[in-house]
């Protein structure tokens, strides 16, 4: 994905990839639209998964990888403590998931 986004010339400042979701702080040049660039990222990148994990070289109707929807926020001054949420999410989730079953 970052190969991705660089073609856009969209940065992504930090990620961490969850079982079931990814978190992802990214900078967006102001000449594109946050709902094209999240479409181009998550079109690209089910194309290029596919293609390397199930062999497929065309025809990706039907392909669902990503989910259809998205959440956006803006960060502008708590882009660090957005960061370190995006950095901390795993281990906060185990501490959830700990007290829910009563470890």
């Amino acid at each position: 994905m970052h190969d991705l986004a660089k073609r856009k010339g969209v940065v992504i400042e930090e990620d961490h990839l969850m079982p079931d979701h990814i978190h992802r702080c990214i900078s967006i040049p102001p000449k594109y639209a946050v709902s094209n660039v999240v479409g181009y990222l998550k079109g690209k990148s089910a194309i290029s998964i596919a293609r390397k994990f199930k062999g497929q070289q065309r025809n990706f109707t039907g392909e669902h990888f990503w989910a259809r929807g998205y959440f956006v926020s803006t960060v502008g001054l708590d882009e660090n403590m957005v960061i370190e949420y995006i950095r901390n999410q795993e281990k906060a989730d185990e501490q959830r998931e700990q007290l829910r079953l009563g470890v």
